[in-house]
């Protein structure tokens, strides 16, 4: 659950656009986050309304690490 929602998102694989933009002045290329987008529904939902939203990236982080967590099976 990301703060972003009012409710919980179905499981399914969703479209993540991080931008970034060049960071100039260095001696080497680097870059930097400006945005992270989710797109809802799921790619494999046909219908529905369709939206983008900004996720906080840490945020987002850490509930994928908490879903793979809890999809472990139970050691004994």
């Amino acid at each position: 659950m990301l703060s972003v929602f009012d409710t919980w998102q179905p499981a399914g694989t969703y479209r993540l656009v991080v931008d970034e933009e060049e960071i100039f002045g260095l001696s080497f290329l680097a870059y930097r986050r400006t945005a992270t987008l989710l797109h809802t529904p799921a790619i494999s939902v046909q219908r529905g309304r369709h939206q983008v939203v900004e996720v906080d990236p840490e945020e987002l982080a850490a509930a994928l690490d908490a879903d793979v967590l809890a999809s472990r099976p139970l050691e004994e």
